[in-house]
């Protein structure tokens, strides 16, 4: 009994001695503690016969580094339309971004340095957004005055984005960002970010209703919680280092954060003159997107737009659009939008037949030769329909996600008199699409 009792007592100390040594050395910060901190291991205790149990398994968690504030990363995209009913010269009427019938397009490859502003930021902060782009989206995308007239081919450069932005603390408020360079317009419940829209086609507002970029400044009030001011001043619709007409344009409105986030409503007005040459007709864009997240798994976002601009007697246009998502899981959503654009005079709705066209005749004024291929859809009110699923299948590292989005869409003309589609030969499209946006 004796020796058993002198065992036991000698293992005791030598623990204690062995727990003393590692605090002592952990305390003083030598280079044995600095060897033997990055080990953790279970506390392990001493029963009353001498063996080791494991009371707790808890080890203690390294803190996560914060992540890096500049972020590099982008994507490509490319895609298919097909047209059951091809027309004579391959183009899908009203779709401008995927515009070519049964036959593949690569929209964009992009590439983006970013550092974003803190959303939590109550100090001040700053942060910028390079955005480069080389695609056939370039052809829609394009600003005057930069990487305007590089080439014709489909696919093309651009500069989607070149930004800095800060934010400034402001007693009693949530503080004002402010925003200043080329950067895209905030109207419309689509992006030019393909990652960030429902489906692969545009809807008739995103592509006719709405500017594609501003280059100027943006400055976002953020009253409280609930509310956001906004106003900024810019050249005008897709005007960059050269302008059409000289003219400035204005932009503002508000934005509304209800249900703790689930709830978000943003109403602007973009005002100006837009007519090539001209500098005394003005033209609105008005749009307002209601985003509500129903539950974890339903979403509804309504886009309501209305176009007018005052040359000749009045040119008005505009619609609403209608989207429902449903996410089923981490890898499948399903989708789809409902939408009605009137366009009074035929003035917003056209189709275009050569690489540069769209720049030089909506933007620039520019007397182009002849092309039956340009042509638009006349006083007419459209009606497009569009489902679709987006499949999240998992992808090893480097690449961030993969986007694969077939849908179906269903153009019609709801007036008589005109037949915009097939080369005005057709009251109604049907068109199957698919596309894929990798992300890295």
């Amino acid at each position: 009994m004796k020796k058993i009792f002198e065992m036991k007592f000698v293992r005791r100390v030598a623990s204690a001695s062995i727990v003393a040594v590692a605090a002592y050395a952990l305390s003083s910060g030598s280079g044995y503690a600095q060897q033997a901190a990055p080990a953790p291991s279970p506390t392990v205790s001493t029963a009353p016969d001498g063996k080791e149990t494991k009371e707790t398994k808890k080890v203690a968690e390294q803190p996560k580094p914060p992540e890096p504030r500049f972020k590099l990363y982008g994507w490509i995209q490319a895609g298919l339309t097909g047209n059951p009913d091809p027309p004579v010269d391959n183009h899908n009427f009203g779709q401008l971004y995927n515009d070519r019938a049964n036959e593949p397009l690569l929209n964009q490859v992009s590439i983006v340095g970013e550092r974003a502003l803190d959303p939590n930021a109550t100090g001040f902060d700053w942060g910028f957004k390079g955005w480069f782009m080389y695609g056939s989206d370039a052809r829609y995308s394009k600003a005057l005055g930069l990487l305007d007239d590089t080439n014709d081919y489909r696919v093309q450069p651009d500069f989607p984005e070149v930004s800095v932005s800060v934010h400034i603390p402001i007693p009693g408020t949530n503080g004002l960002d402010v925003k200043g360079g080329k950067y895209q317009d905030p109207e419309s419940a689509e992006t030019f970010d393909p990652r960030n829209n429902v489906f692969y086609s545009h809807s008739y507002i995103y592509t006719f209703g709405v500017p594609v970029s501003d280059t100027g400044g943006l400055a976002t009030l953020h009253v409280n919680k609930y509310l956001d001011l906004y106003a900024g001043i810019n050249r005008g619709a897709n005007m960059s280092f050269a302008d059409n007409n000289a003219s400035v344009a204005f932009e503002g409105g508000i934005g509304l954060n209800l249900l703790d986030g689930n709830l978000t409503t943003v109403a602007l007005t973009h005002a100006g003159p837009e007519d090539p040459g001209n500098n005394h007709d003005w033209r609105y864009f008005n749009d307002m997107t209601t985003t509500w997240k129903v539950n974890k798994c339903l979403t509804s976002i309504t886009d309501l737009n209305l176009i007018y601009d005052t040359l000749g007697n009045g040119k008005w246009g505009g619609g609403v659009a209608q989207y429902f998502t449903y996410t089923i899981n981490d890898w499948l959503q399903l989708g789809c939008r409902g939408e009605i654009f009137r366009d009074t005079q035929g003035f917003y709705v056209a189709q275009f037949r050569a690489n540069n066209d769209y720049l030089h005749i909506a933007l620039q004024g520019r007397a182009v030769p002849f092309d039956p291929s340009n042509l638009g859809g006349g006083e007419t009110t459209y009606l497009e329909l569009t489902g679709g699923v987006t499949v999240k299948p998992p992808l090893p590292k480097p690449f961030a996600g993969l986007l694969i989005r077939p849908e179906v869409r269903y153009d019609q003309a709801l007036t008589s008199r005109f037949k915009p589609f097939e080369q005005n030969t057709s009251h109604n499209q049907v068109t199957l699409a698919i596309d894929m946006v990798l992300e890295f």
